[in-house]
């Protein structure tokens, strides 16, 4: 398992313990601890667990505040406690993370994972929804842009067609 998808779980998993006993704050650290313990260990860099996690709590209210604006038929005490959790993650990662490392597609389907793995049936599904919801609505950034595996490819194209046409005219 890559080691952001690893943080990504030890996030979401201390998140749904700091939720699941009330929200207290000054657990929090020791909940991360002990789940890089439980299911980290060999993790050698655990900077990227604190961002999300420390980013997720310092805009708690904003991103409450969207995912009940994205899912009306569902108050968010409604939404499962790893639905929820994974939702603020994925909204963090779109709207405050560094989008030069984690592009917003690759967050989503990050989430979409993390629901699969950890959630209900119909996680996936939900988690796709909503963050689709926040992707379309915050101007599909990155949509256009091409990955670096996409720009190998083309250059690949063209140097085959080059190939070919050189080719073609020697045969001739």
């Amino acid at each position: 398992m890559a080691s952001r998808h690893l943080s990504r779980s030890i996030a979401m998993q201390s998140l749904y313990e700091w939720d699941f006993w009330g929200r207290d704050d000054s657990k929090m650290e020791g909940i991360i601890e002990t789940s890089i313990k439980e299911f980290g260990s060999g993790l050698e860099d655990t900077s990227f667990i604190h961002e999300l996690i420390n980013g997720v709590m310092e805009h708690l209210d904003k991103i409450n505040e969207i995912i009940e604006k994205c899912a009306p038929e569902w108050p968010l005490e409604q939404v499962t406690i790893i639905d929820r959790n994974v939702l603020r993650i994925g909204i963090y990662e779109l709207l405050w993370g560094k989008r030069d490392e984690v592009p917003p597609k690759v967050a989503i389907n990050e989430a979409i994972e993390l629901a699969k793995n950890f959630g209900g049936e119909s996680s996936g599904r939900f988690i796709n929804g909503v963050l689709g919801t926040i992707y379309r609505e915050i101007g599909e950034p990155g949509k256009d842009e091409t990955s670096k595996k996409d720009e190998v490819k083309e250059e690949e194209k063209s140097e085959k067609a080059i190939k070919k046409a050189l080719f073609k005219k020697q045969t001739v």
